[in-house]
């Protein structure tokens, strides 16, 4: 294939994944799945510091990525 289409194709692929992305930023509060506060995220608030570490709200998304590259390379076989 031609190398400068590849390269156009690669920029749309791009373009409407940051479209996506976007997508849920914009209308994630009004999602009933709010992403960063699921149960299982730790929360430590100490008198003057507050420690967070979302371990759920990881696993979710790694699950999600690792489903999306893994139809991404199926169907690109």
């Amino acid at each position: 294939m031609d190398p400068l289409r590849e390269f156009g194709r690669t920029l749309l692929i791009v373009a409407a994944l940051l479209a996506l992305v976007g997508a849920f930023l914009y209308f994630g509060g009004k999602l009933p799945l709010r992403l960063g506060r699921l149960p299982g995220d730790i929360v430590h608030r100490g008198e003057s510091t507050t420690f967070y570490f979302p371990i759920a709200t990881c696993l979710v998304l790694s699950l999600g990525l690792s489903l999306l590259f893994w139809l991404f390379s199926h169907f690109r076989r």
